[in-house]
């Protein structure tokens, strides 16, 4: 069973630059986007899958879809199952999170987009970041949604579990775990992504018995896969990038995982977004 995460950076902009072409091409059993960015009955057709998705109400921002060759059996959205945890009630219509239960597979499959987040005050100065200085409230925001998110995802994984299932979470986590996820991770400190506290909330949400990260078990102790590249400059030919997008899977699921691949591009110019797609091949249970 092949599952890939990919953040599009806009469905239609990634179908302009040859999306359904690359879909049609990979052919996984299910694929998880992000980053949608547009209304509903703009998500377009999906020839082949069964489309579940939740565009959000802020226009031209987030949204999530689950494509699966097989209609899922159920569907769940924070639209529709607003999340328990609190400080993440703000968020529900928001397009962040999707969950399928697969008919063909003991398992659920969960979509997220993380929101990017910013520095904390103390590492905002003039001329060192791009967006103007917000005193640290794009940094909070994205703390606030980590400590809720952690207990939301116990929460969803354990009742996966009881209904007798694997649980795999997929999407763009906006966060690179170790040294080995991010090209010039000495720089990286420092920016968001990357700081001490979001790299430990991301090793918090680890272990043996709860999740596994699938693709650095797989890949091994070096660096990379990388998954996301910035759009300027050289930073794809150079190869200099993070990776953002995981897949997290409960250990029954992971130790089904056999292969990963990040359909990189041969070039910048054949690009579907800054992200590039990562594929996860696990055994079936059937």
């Amino acid at each position: 069973m092949t599952v890939v995460s990919f953040n599009v950076n806009g469905i239609r902009a990634a179908r302009r630059r040859g999306f359904d072409e690359w879909l049609a091409r990979c052919a996984p059993d299910v694929v998880g986007l992000q980053e949608l960015r547009c209304p509903p009955g703009e998500v377009g057709e999906f020839p082949g899958y069964t489309v579940s998705f939740d565009t959000g109400s802020i226009p031209g921002r987030n949204g999530v879809a689950i494509a699966t060759r097989v209609p899922p059996t159920a569907v769940r959205s924070w639209a529709s199952n607003p999340p328990k945890a609190r400080g993440l009630a703000a968020y529900a219509d928001h397009g962040r999170y999707l969950e399928c239960d697969l008919a063909d597979e003991p398992v659920t499959i969960a979509c997220l987009y993380l929101p990017k987040g910013g520095l904390p005050a103390q590492l905002q100065r003039p001329g060192n970041i791009r967006e103007k200085p917000d005193g640290g409230a794009k940094y909070r925001r994205k703390m606030a949604f980590l400590d809720g998110f952690a207990r939301e995802l116990n929460r969803n994984r354990l009742a996966a579990k009881r209904a007798g299932r694997e649980f795999v979470l997929i999407g763009d986590l906006n966060v690179a775990h170790l040294e080995h996820d991010v090209t010039n991770w000495r720089a990286a400190r420092r920016m968001e992504g990357f700081l001490p506290e979001e790299r430990e909330w991301l090793g918090a949400q680890l272990s043996p018995r709860k999740l596994v990260d699938v693709v650095r078990a797989l890949h091994g102790d070096r660096p990379g896969p990388l998954t996301w590249w910035s759009w300027a400059g050289e930073s794809f030919t150079k190869d200099v990038g993070w990776r953002i997008d995981h897949q997290l899977a409960t250990p029954g699921m992971a130790e089904r995982a056999r292969w990963v691949r990040v359909d990189k591009e041969s070039g910048p110019d054949r690009r579907l977004s800054d992200h590039a797609p990562l594929v996860v091949g696990y055994e079936r249970f059937s």
